[in-house]
């Protein structure tokens, strides 16, 4: 016992403990402010990811020496941080079939980043004072967030970029969409740039708070606490989100079986007085924010601070007198009143139907909802089934099973639904993120990856299950609440793209069974016989460290070349001087998309302007290299049908174009690409006298034609609130080729419907001049005529005239 008490001694006060507390309490404070470390899978968003890598793999070589002296392989802790690598081992897997190395690479990288975090929580957090601090630091961390954001919603985002303008990205004096436009709707997302996800760290916030104003009998701690849950429901209010209301009550359900329940009636009454308050100021704090953001008008930004300050300390005060009176009268009522077994589910199951009873109140007519701000009471009135968003998730979700039809095992590795949604998608909407972590990760790591997260997620929540209710002296159920509501969430959204997300989830697996000791033992597993293994764990986790810690600080420094050769080519400098940082960029990190198609595109400027051969041969090498490592990436398709102009080699840049539409089955300019090439092709046919390569290029051009026409006779069977996304008709470029051939092979009638659909009197363009004179050839052809427009045409430019009766007089024979 002795020993025992003076391990854990040393525990608390050992220097690696302090070490490694206070990396994770300074990253809970500084990765929001990096737009939640998003992984955007461009060099835009890399940079703070990098950096994470970096210093995560520093602080887990610093966790391999405390694993040293702490690490034994006897109970379900010790277990779990070995099982945890087998998250980044299922991402390994799946690179065997990878869509994109740089997406999967990285995705590899932030796994491994899970994995450090997830053994942090477990082994800092198993002490009472790990504990507490670190339950602090999630929650205050979080606090910090929620007033950064309503210190810009209600104007002031210069002063709240001045403050984080030392470690964070600041532009033109401001954090870049801390509020943000969106649907001509104004959105609160703080740091995060994104309100969807915004809103699901304030759920997590909100129940994670109620819970410690519930679980305590000290005034400051209950002050603390109580005094955020106003400003934690005005902001979630704000951010708009519809999927935010519809979670909320959901995760609600999930957190409350967990305790007595007199905590859950003070749950309620805590989240009931704090609404009441929310919605009282909710109109003032609403108008204000418009006010500065649509009119830029300062004038009662103070006026709404000291409104929401007030109001939060008026919420503090109450609830410190229901802590301190309603809750001992309420827990000796329930204690002596209420002794059925499963009590703790009675509120869970009453609250379905006071949840139903406020559905109708919200959605009957009642009016209710009219009460709330003009943006909230539509989000709100807009929830139902046949809404965009719910749809277009829906499709999604299906889009996802077409992927995993051709992944099935391993999955396309990471990122892959960003690289091959395209290909798979039912119709033309943009949306790199699946909008569900864990048909993402099923995408992604295939059946083998899912099953391994599902396994490992359900042995921890069993873990924390089976050990709830015993008596260990420590509270963990803040973990918990933070870890559900993201999961929950992250169902319906990308949450966990935000790696800041993601290692607060992994974090807080961690320290929810961080308490479980040697009492829980697996049986086959006998100390004596396996002492080396308490020594070879940690020894391959320092070498991991090592490793991984020159890998992403090479990761780093690329990026920083990169930021170089960007601002010498902004800069007008040298070639030369741009090439340099970018040749050493591409050198610690070949075949980066990013690099390689800025290179790229560099390239084919200088051959265009030079005609130098070793451009065009070093681009084409390039092409090629990328290539082998991004073959499904579709700037890079645009870049190499441009080398292939370059040389005129039309056949081929045809041929390509063509080739990708199945890759690409909803990017209209493909289909533009390949008509326009099928002309020019047409027409060099003709020149040369070939016919029947003529007509096969002709025939050519209205197969795709034809394709165009029935994908978008298929948009036109998406249910009425879906939107389409991306246009997708004949273009312009299209029917002026298409009009071009039908007239050339002397189909006036069908020459002159294809020029109509965008013949216009708008004559400026090049172009629309161009087709308004074939379109009115084609109508004198016919014996027809637009006087108006050809009035037009003619007073634009009178030499159009002529044009117009030498193309009406024009023979296209090949003869």
């Amino acid at each position: 016992m002795y020993k025992k008490n003076l391990a854990k001694n040393e525990e608390k006060t050992s220097l690696l403990f302090w070490l490694l507390t206070g990396f994770v309490v300074i990253f809970m404070f500084w990765a929001p402010f990096q737009k939640g470390l998003f992984n955007g899978n461009t060099f835009d968003f890399e940079r703070p990811i990098y950096s994470s890598l970096v210093w995560g793999f520093i602080i887990l070589f610093v966790a391999s020496l405390y694993l040293f002296y702490n690490w034994r392989f006897k109970d379900h802790r010790d277990i779990l941080s070995i099982l945890v690598w087998l998250l980044p081992i299922s991402y390994l897997l799946a690179k065997t079939f990878e869509a994109s190395r740089y997406y999967a690479t990285n995705m590899l990288y932030i796994q491994m980043l899970y994995a450090i975090f997830f053994i942090l929580g477990l082994y800092l957090c198993k002490s009472v004072i790990g504990n507490r601090i670190l339950t602090y630091c999630v929650m205050l961390s979080g606090y910090v967030v929620v007033w950064f954001g309503m210190i810009n919603w209600l104007g002031y985002k210069a002063f709240a970029a001045g403050l984080v303008q030392w470690f964070a990205e600041i532009r033109n004096n401001e954090y870049k969409d801390a509020v943000m436009m969106a649907s001509n709707q104004l959105r609160l997302t703080s740091t995060f740039q994104y309100a969807n996800s915004y809103a699901a760290l304030l759920i997590a916030l909100l129940l994670a708070a109620v819970y410690l104003i519930v679980s305590s009998r000290k005034p400051v701690t209950i002050a603390i606490h109580s005094f955020m849950l106003v400003p934690i429901i005005i902001s979630f209010l704000l951010t708009l989100s519809r999927g935010g209301l519809v979670i909320l009550p959901i995760v609600l359900l999930v957190v409350l079986p967990f305790m007595k329940i007199t905590k859950q009636l003070l749950m309620f009454i805590h989240i009931g007085v704090a609404s009441i308050i929310s919605v009282l100021i909710l109109n003032k704090i609403t108008l204000i924010g418009e006010q500065f953001h649509l009119h830029q008008d300062l004038s009662s930004a103070s006026t709404g601070l000291w409104i929401l300050i007030g109001a939060s300390a008026g919420c503090a005060i109450i609830s410190w007198l229901l802590q301190h009176f309603a809750y001992p009268a309420l827990e000796r009522f329930f204690d002596a009143k209420v002794k059925i077994r499963f009590a703790n589910i009675l509120l869970p199951a009453a609250s379905l139907i006071i949840g139903m009873l406020a559905v109708l109140l919200v959605f009957g007519n009642t009016g209710a909802v009219n009460l709330l701000p003009e943006d909230i009471k539509n989000r709100i009135e807009n929830i139902n089934f046949e809404q965009h968003s719910v749809l277009e998730r829906g499709t999604f979700y299906v889009d996802s099973i077409k992927l995993i039809k051709d992944y099935p095992i391993l999955g396309a590795g990471g990122g892959a639904w960003a690289a091959l949604y395209e290909k798979y998608q039912n119709n033309p909407y943009v949306s790199r993120q699946a909008h569900n972590f864990f048909i993402q990760y099923l995408v992604e790591t295939g059946i083998v990856g899912i099953l391994i997260l599902l396994g490992f997620l359900i042995y921890i929540f069993y873990l924390y299950i089976r050990s709830f209710f015993k008596p260990s002296g420590q509270d963990r159920h803040v973990f918990y609440i933070v870890t559900i509501s993201l999961l929950i969430h992250s169902i319906i959204d990308f949450d966990l793209s935000y790696v800041f997300l993601g290692v607060l989830v992994f974090f807080s697996l961690g320290a929810m069974i961080s308490h479980l000791d040697s009492n829980i033992q697996f049986k086959f597993v006998k100390e004596k016989n396996i002492p080396y293994i308490n020594k070879t764990v940690p020894a391959l986790l320092l070498v991991l460290s090592v490793v991984m810690f020159f890998i992403s600080a090479q990761n780093l420094k690329a990026n920083s070349f990169f930021q170089v050769a960007l601002a010498n080519a902004s800069g007008g400098k040298e070639i030369t001087e741009v090439f340099q940082p970018l040749d050493e960029a591409l050198k610690i990190h070949p075949n980066h998309p990013d690099y390689s198609l800025f290179k790229i595109d560099i390239m084919q400027q200088g051959y265009q302007q030079t005609k130098d051969e070793s451009y065009y041969n070093a681009l084409q090498s390039q092409i090629s290299q990328l290539k082998t490592d991004e073959p499904h990436n579709r700037a890079l398709v645009d870049q190499e049908i441009q080398a292939y102009l370059q040389k005129s080699a039309i056949a081929e840049a045809q041929k390509l174009a063509k080739a990708q539409i199945s890759n690409f089955p909803w990017d209209i300019t493909l289909y533009e690409k390949t008509v326009s090439f099928d002309f020019a092709l047409a027409e060099k046919a003709r020149v040369e006298r070939n016919e029947a390569q003529m007509k096969q290029y002709w025939d050519d051009a209205f197969s795709i034609h034809n394709a165009v026409q029935a994908k978008m006779k298929d948009l036109e069977s998406l249910p009425k609130g879906q939107v389409q996304g991306r246009a997708f008709n004949v273009t312009k470029t299209m029917a002026f080729n298409l009009g071009q051939i039908e007239y050339i092979r002397g189909q006036y009638a069908s020459a002159s419907a294809f020029l109509q659909m965008y013949a216009t009197d708008q004559l400026d363009d090049q172009q629309n001049r161009d087709i308004v004179r074939w379109y009115i050839a084609s109508l004198q052809k016919q014996n027809k005529n637009d006087q108006a427009l050809y009035d037009k045409l003619i007073t634009k430019d009178s030499k159009e005239k002529d044009e117009i009766n030498r193309l009406v007089n024009a023979t296209f024979s090949v003869k």
